[in-house]
């Protein structure tokens, strides 16, 4: 696979635009669409439909942490008392057990993801007691087959956690770094060395995992240009496989932690895009491919190649190479994906415990996708992950006719199309290189959700 120059259409007057509120549509109906009139029956019903010999992929949740870093947007618990995760654990394993009752023989794990908080802070003891309920009750893909992940704070753990992990079937890290700058890190609370996230990167790749991936954070206060391309050097340094950079959204309305940051340090607009921009140029100069939104991946990444032979697909967890599988999720605010239902635990911590002390799922809201839903989502999905949608052969596929089915939204497109984001065929609909970067922008022409819940998110770029 070629590298292409993916600043090719990068207009920051244009970007600065489009700038406007907007989901990441890891999901659509959005999360803000989730109700409370929502049982764990249209769950389990979901659940039970599910055709034997499917592939699964499970989320599993683990909030604690014990250092706040203030942009966080996690649900999370500070604490550094260690006697809370035993409870939590314990109801983690009983969520665990109950869920193989509704499901089918067959039905492998070819995909598990540790996400939090940080998953690390169970000790070795308590994972191995989290491997041994999965084994127990799910049929986990072999070696060869599984993509199993954890995320990792470097600040918490060192070479032999991670060969401990590996033993256990982990073969994917993902590492916070967020910035490497000093100042930045002290302005958001999250100190942490070149040589610590260095040590963890080695110490994966010398225990023969498949990737380590790091995630950024562009927009933070007391960046700048200059700065971020100080880190960008050092990350490049580091060759991870994967790289998520992502927008700091500054939210403290709905974040309380991010109340800690301290507005003026932000930077402002031109100098975030510029930021974005120079991100873009190094990573693709040093051989990245630019998947798409926030993901970058080596040429020879599973990502990267989705994306070549367009089996690339988007869920909760962002772009993914296994969106093929009903995704199940366990621990506090776990979001599951099955079968046309997403369904959401609990988010507060006595919530979550206290249905499974009654031996309930901790289902507390969800939503049932209609037939418009699962329609739009095809569209959303198709357009963010392949850039190119086939109108003809969508309208046979869903036997409706896409030019009538969408006539508002084709509408909406006209600005996109006017703009040079999007080429509009006779058949076919099809992103730019300019169009790639407002991605987002682009699949809200087909929401029809958005009126009611765009100021709940984050901004474009």
């Amino acid at each position: 696979m070629q590298v292409r120059n993916a600043l090719e259409g990068f207009d920051i007057d244009l970007i600065a635009r489009y700038n406007v509120s907007g989901p990441r549509y890891t999901s659509y109906p959005t999360a803000k669409e989730f109700v409370e009139d929502f049982s764990a029956g249209q769950y389990i019903r979901a659940l039970e439909r599910i055709p034997s010999n499917a592939p699964l992929s499970l989320y599993l949740h683990v909030p604690f942490s014990a250092t706040i870093c203030y942009y966080c947007a996690c649900n999370k618990i500070i604490t550094n008392n260690r006697k809370h995760a035993v409870g939590y654990l314990e109801k983690l394993l009983q969520e665990i057990a109950m869920i193989p009752r509704w499901l089918k023989p067959g039905q492998r794990v070819e995909q598990l993801h540790f996400g939090g908080g940080t998953p690390t802070y169970f000790s070795e003891e308590q994972f191995e007691a989290v491997f041994a309920a999965l084994n127990r009750n799910y049929d986990l893909a072999a070696d060869d087959q599984r993509d199993f992940s954890v995320e990792i704070d470097p600040r918490t753990v060192d070479a032999a956690r991670i060969a401990h992990l590996a033993n256990l079937g982990i073969n994917r890290v993902s590492l916070g770094v967020q910035d490497f700058d000093p100042a930045v890190q002290k302005a958001v609370n999250r100190i942490q060395s070149v040589a610590e996230t260095v040590a963890v990167v080695d110490a994966a790749r010398a225990e023969g995992m498949r990737s380590a991936s790091l995630d950024l954070i562009y927009g933070l206060p007391l960046q700048s240009r200059q700065s971020f391309n100080e880190t960008l050097n050092k990350i490049i340094d580091i060759a991870p496989d994967r790289l998520s950079i992502y927008n700091y959204a500054h939210l403290p309305q709905m974040f309380k932690t991010q109340k800690q940051i301290n507005v003026v340090d932000l930077p402002a607009s031109q100098e975030k895009l510029g930021i974005l921009a120079d991100t873009i140029a190094r990573l693709t100069q040093a051989g990245y491919v630019y998947v798409g939104m926030d993901h970058f991946a080596k040429v020879s990444d599973p990502l990267a190649v989705a994306l070549e032979d367009g089996t690339l697909r988007r869920n909760f967890q962002g772009y993914t190479t296994h969106g093929y599988c009903d995704l199940i999720g366990f621990g506090v605010s776990a979001i599951s994906q099955v079968n046309g239902v997403y369904s959401q635990n609990a988010k507060t911590l006595e919530g979550y415990q206290r249905a499974l002390e009654q031996g309930r799922l901790p289902v507390e809201r969800g939503v049932v996708l209609s037939t418009d839903d699962l329609i739009t989502r095809e569209v959303i999905e198709t357009l963010m992950t392949r850039f190119r949608l086939s109108m003809d052969t969508f309208s046979k596929r869903h036997h409706i006719d896409f030019r009538s089915y969408f006539a508002a939204e084709l509408e909406r497109l006209k600005e996109c199309v006017e703009d040079d984001l999007v080429v509009m065929g006779d058949d076919t609909i099809e992103v730019t290189a300019r169009g790639r970067f407002l991605i987002r922008n682009i699949c809200m022409c087909f929401d029809a959700y958005l009126n009611t819940q765009a100021q709940a998110f984050s901004k474009a770029i």
